[in-house]
């Protein structure tokens, strides 16, 4: 798989230095925006964004987008929206083919990313550089094998990207997993290699953000920008009833109680983070009577 590179200020841009050069630029902060659900998902991440950045002034944004074309996968036009936004880099998973139309678009499109141990010959790439402020940020997109289809495995096909991403500063790993024991072993053996592993995929922020030894931020699950009134994301009377009678209902997505769910990584030597810290907050007042 050929290394995939993008510059925020020029695409063709590259360059940086390894850990442990004289005139390494470790100083960072990276805000990971867990998986945006549906059009008020991706609203409320639009409407957060100016207030984040005044907040945190973050040096990247990586969202999940995978759930942002009406809570199932995203189109060429929803991921070109977020991208004029500011955002870095789009991270998927498993309802990255959900919609035909992306296909040809993961090929074109170096900052958007699915899962780097699906097939080979399925459409896209699952790593990519990205290049701010001399800083160069790499970023792995990677899925769970239990209970999720990915062709390949996760702990072996994670090994070949990091090997691609060459000379960044600092490297972003999102494991889309359902499981978090998988989530947990991920972040363990990655320990001192990348600045980060987060986990996506539940919806569900964890407690659990925390630096480990070897100085690489983790937490098993980021959470979701959508709805907390529904249930992960659908509208709780529809989940229920399927909960209740076991039968197929056609799920849509809330409206209610829309949040952003992030996290803000803090770094300043390469390849380590100094911290990591829980962002959870509702869609701006003023905005939630719009779109």
């Amino acid at each position: 798989m050929a290394e995939r590179q993008a510059s925020a200020d020029d695409p063709q841009a590259a360059g940086g230095a390894q850990e442990g050069s004289p005139d390494a630029n470790g100083r960072a902060s990276v805000l990971f925006v867990g998986d945006i659900v549906g059009g008020i998902g991706r609203r409320t991440l639009l409407d957060s964004l100016p207030v984040l950045r005044e907040r945190y002034e973050p040096t990247f944004v990586i969202a999940n987008g995978e759930n942002v074309a009406g809570g199932l996968g995203i189109t060429p036009k929803l991921a070109d929206e977020l991208i004029a936004a500011g955002i870095d880099v789009i991270t998927l998973g498993n309802h990255t083919y959900h919609r035909r139309e992306v296909y040809a678009y993961l090929d074109a499109q170096p900052r958007i990313l699915r899962p780097v141990n699906f097939l080979r010959s399925q459409p896209g790439h699952g790593a990519c550089t990205v290049e701010r402020d001399g800083v160069r940020l790499g970023v792995v997109s990677v899925s769970g094998n239990l209970y999720l289809r990915a062709g390949r495995s996760a702990f072996t096909e994670i090994e070949s990207a990091l090997g691609e991403l060459g000379a960044a500063e600092h490297i972003v790993v999102d494991m889309h997993a359902e499981a978090t024991s998988e989530k947990v072993a991920m972040g363990w053996h990655l320990d001192g290699r990348v600045t980060a592993v987060v986990g996506t995929h539940t919806h569900v922020p964890t407690a659990d953000a925390r630096v480990l030894p070897g100085g690489t931020a983790y937490i098993t699950d980021v959470g979701m920008t959508g709805p907390r009134g529904g249930v992960i994301g659908v509208k709780r009377e529809q989940a229920i009833e399927s909960l209740l009678t076991q039968m197929p209902v056609r799920f849509e997505t809330s409206q209610e109680d829309p949040w952003l769910m992030a996290v803000l990584i803090r770094c300043s030597r390469p390849l380590r983070a100094d911290s990591i810290e829980q962002v959870l907050m509702p869609r701006p007042p003023a905005q939630e009577g719009t779109g």
